[in-house]
């Protein structure tokens, strides 16, 4: 039987599986802590998109759905941020502001490359999702099943956007290399920070 785990703010948690530095197992912690800075990051950008699209532009619909489905995902990793004893990232107001900054931006550079910021994240989303549960194994089987869960409406969200005219973004090629390597990034540095 598992016992209860010294948590990274030094209090107990419930038993669970057990990673320490130098396991083959994945980190947990820190696979949930940046799970929680994407999704915040994502809820961030897409309130700067609607910010500027406003609530009736066509595309704002398609945006302020993805954007309940993030912050349904971001509400859940709170809570197992919460449960776990981990803690956040210290980069998140960093995230907030660079998050909104980037949808407004690409808002105001047209609907497509809104769509296009998009179809960008959610392309490393799902790519970052695909490693998690790679990593996970048989590991942790609550979280391989909600991150599978969230990778499947990630993939939705990217698909919405190409079908909504992402690769029609000028600059298109740009733009996505540009946003992705900005996730992988950020991804990098929430994992650890």
């Amino acid at each position: 039987m598992a016992e209860p785990q010294a948590t990274e703010s030094g209090g107990m948690s419930a038993p669970g599986p057990t990673w320490r530095p130098g396991d083959d197992r994945a980190d947990v912690p820190s696979m949930i802590r940046v799970d929680q800075a994407g999704e915040y990051g994502a809820t961030r950008i897409y309130g700067g998109q609607l910010a500027v699209l406003g609530n009736r532009h066509p595309a704002s619909r398609a945006i302020a759905r993805m954007a309940f489905q993030e912050r349904r995902h971001l509400d859940h990793f709170d809570q197992l941020m919460t449960d776990r004893g981990i803690r956040p990232t210290v980069l998140q107001p960093f995230w907030n502001v660079a998050g909104h900054a980037l949808g407004a931006v690409t808002a105001l550079m047209g609907p497509d490359a809104a769509m296009a910021c998009t179809a960008a994240v959610e392309t490393e989303i799902d790519k970052h999702y695909s490693d998690q549960i790679r990593s996970l194994g048989q590991d942790d089987p609550d979280l391989s099943h909600t991150i599978t869960d969230f990778q499947a409406e990630e993939l939705e969200h990217r698909d919405t956007a190409i079908a909504a005219g992402a690769e029609d973004a000028f600059g298109y090629p740009i733009l996505s290399a540009f946003i992705r390597a900005g996730c992988r990034a950020a991804i990098a540095l929430s994992k650890r920070i």
